[in-house]
This record gives structure tokens, sequence and C-alpha cells, in this order.
């Protein structure tokens, strides 16, 4: 079996609200790169890749003659040819790679007629969980709904989430606001969500003495950890010597180098594995065995997937023995999908792994123009820019927040 092209096509899809976070916002929709890879057997394996805000489609296109000819079932030998780490320096391949390795291991699957899952070792969980992602988010533009700004909008738009899904762990993504107000909506959030689980990711844009005055001012709550709250391993050791409540990570540890950095002199105690970021499927299931045999936690992270790459994140909970804590994803905020059906279904905070042939989705034709349509006409946005605050970026740590204006 040979490869004998790769298409991509950049999609829109649009969201509930605009997210905000501590380097910018979506801008109301996520732009994703929806990748097809075909065999000369005319199987069709799917692969999916962000972007921060812009299409990625030509740099798909470059990769074209690496592939022609390659053998998707050789995946390990792929991993050199697209992202040898030595010329990577020059021309980063990671995610561009992690892409084309969900697309082949789909035909793998596809052509052996068994799911990814069994491809990995096989699955010990049929369902994974995942936790609610609470976002501060302005207000849609074109209904004006849905702004998450003030504490009491935190907390009924975590109760609604709870209620339409049934969410147990609660993440809040911080890093907007002053410290002391995404404070102030992190405690209201456990008091208003008893026995429920809470984390909270402000995207190391907290200097290392707040982070620790923040954590300090946590370790009463039901955490299951405080993600990313300062900059750099060395930072994250302090704060991880000074506070009660675990810290993990999906910044500062997101290859082996640094997991092994880690592990010698131990920076963060749960290791969030991105299927994205570590250039696959099969990577994060290598870094899942060493945290087993560290004892460093893992779990599943999200970075704004529609379902093709939501796949490859049920693909990888359902194999990883070691995955005790709810997975992280942006699925819900999303209004639609270009999946076959329509978008996976919750059910009391989990999804169900799928298991037809390959990451066992397909996809809408329909769905797919139509949102190919919307990206030419919306185009690209820059993720690292907010479109509340012109002329504003943010510095790490930090020292420019936005206005949370009336309170509560």
């Amino acid at each position: 079996m040979k490869i004998v092209d790769l298409r991509a096509t950049t999609v829109t899809m649009p969201l509930e609200a605009p997210l905000r976070h501590a380097n910018g916002a979506h801008w109301g929709r996520f732009v994703r790169t929806i990748v097809e890879v075909e065999t000369d057997d005319g199987i069709v394996g799917l692969g999916e890749m962000g972007g921060g805000g812009q299409s990625a489609e030509a740099a798909f296109a470059g990769l074209k003659p690496y592939l022609a000819g390659h053998d998707p079932f050789r995946v390990e030998e792929l991993r050199f040819k697209l992202a040898n780490p030595t010329s990577s320096l020059y021309n980063n391949r990671t995610q561009l790679l992690a892409a084309v390795e969900f697309a082949c291991l789909d035909i793998v699957g596809k052509a052996l007629g068994c799911p990814v899952h069994a491809l990995l070792g096989g699955q010990v969980r049929d369902e994974v969980d995942f936790a609610s992602y609470l976002f501060f988010r302005h207000p849609d533009a074109a209904t004006g709904a849905g702004e998450v700004r003030t504490v009491t909008q935190l907390v009924e738009h975590a109760l609604d989430l709870k209620a339409r899904y049934g969410f147990r762990s609660h993440k809040l993504k911080g890093g907007v606001f002053p410290p002391d107000h995404e404070l102030r909506c992190y405690r209201a959030l456990a008091e208003a969500l008893p026995g429920d689980r809470l984390r909270y990711d402000p995207n190391a844009a907290l200097s290392v003495h707040d982070a620790i005055r923040f954590g300090r001012a946590i370790e009463d709550l039901d955490n299951d950890y405080l993600e990313d709250p300062t900059w750099g391993l060395h930072g994250m050791r302090q704060v991880r010597a000074a506070v009660r409540v675990p810290l993990a990570t999906n910044t500062v540890v997101v290859n082996f180098e640094q997991l092994a950095t880690t592990v010698r002199d131990p920076a963060v105690d749960v290791v969030l594995l991105d299927t994205t970021f570590w250039g696959g499927i099969r990577a994060c299931v290598k870094a899942a065995g060493v945290c087993e045999t560290f004892q460093l936690g893992v779990a599943v992270h999200s970075s704004g997937e529609l379902g093709v790459q939501l796949a490859t994140m049920l693909h990888l909970g359902a194999v990883l023995p070691n995955l005790s804590l709810a997975a992280d994803a942006h699925y819900h905020h999303l209004a639609d999908d270009v999946l076959t059906g329509g978008k996976l279904s919750y059910a009391g905070g989990r999804i169900r792994v799928p298991d037809g042939p390959g990451l066992g989705v397909e996809l809408d034709r329909d769905k797919l123009e139509r949102y190919a349509e919307l990206y030419r006409e919306l185009g690209d946005y820059p993720y690292d820019r907010d479109p509340g605050r012109p002329g504003w970026f943010p510095l790490v740590p930090n020292q420019s927040w936005a206005d949370p204006g009336l309170l509560p």
C-alpha cells in the first residue's frame, strides 16, 4: 500500500461566544485544517490540525513530495522523514507530522478492520471522562449573548454546562483578569459545585510570586491541579516547592527531552498529553509509559479540536492505564462539527470511544464544504490578540490585565 495524495481543507467552525485566554482570544470561531491522506487502494485517512487562527493548507501542500509512495503502515519511519529532530531546528513540522500520523493510523485501522486503539495496545476503558472547559467570554457579536466576565456569570455558565453535559470536574481558563478577581471566581465555582473537582490554568501568565500566592489561596479546595501557573521549568519548580496543590503542564513538558528533565529534577506532577503538540498519538502513548514508570500523572490535553482530533484524544484516553484524571476538551463550545452524524455526544461527562475501523469517524462532505466556504468568507484571525483590547499584547509574566468591570 502506498500514499498517492494528500488534501488539506481549511474550515472555520463557529463557537457559542468568543473565548478569552491569557494570550488573546478565539474570535468566535476556530480555524482548523482537515487533512485527507489517500492510498493507491482508495483508502482515505483523516487528520486535523489547528494553527493559531490560521490555515495550514500551504504547509501540508509542501509535504506531498515527502509522502508520495510512502507506506502508511511505516509510521515510525514517517516520523524521521517529516520531523527529524535536527532538521526540525529549521522547519519544525511536529504538528504537521501529528495530523499525517492521525491519517496513517486511520488508514491502517481501516485496512485491517480494527479501531486505532487496537493498534496502540488495546483499550482499557470504553469511555473517557471530560472536564468542563470554562472560559471568560466576550458576548457573541451577532446576538450579544454568552458573555462570561463576572463571578455570577461564570457560576451560571458552569452550572449550565454541568446540567447539559454532566461534568464532574471543571477547568477555569484564566490569565485574563487580575489574579484576585480570578481567585474569587475560582472559589465561587468550588462553593457552587460541591463534591466536584477543579483545575485552574492561567497559561503561565502569573509571576512566580503571584502563582505561589494563588496556589496557597486554593489549597483547601478539591483541586485536580494548578496548570502552568507560571512560565518555565525552574519557575514551576519554585511554585511546586511552595504550594500544596499538584502542578500540571502542557507548555514546558511537550517533548521527551523536557520530560527527561522533569523526571531528573521534578517541576510538575501531571503531564498533559496533547496529540498535536507531541507529534501524534503514538508519541503520547510513549510519553505516558515514561510517566507510568516514574509515577507522574497524565491527562489528555485539548488544543481546540473538531471531531477528527477529538477522536484521536478518545483513542489515546482509551489505552492509557495510568489516566486517572478527566480529559480537557473545547468541544462543547462548538456550534457544529464536520463529522457525519454531527457532534459526538456527552453522557454523564463522558464520551464513548469510537469502535469503528480506524479513528471511527467520517467527514460529512456537505458540512466540510459549508465551513470551508465560511473560512473563505471570514479568513484567518490572530489567536494572540484580543478583539476587545485593540493594541494590547501579552507579556510573560503578564502585567496588563483586562478590566472585569462592574462586579459581581
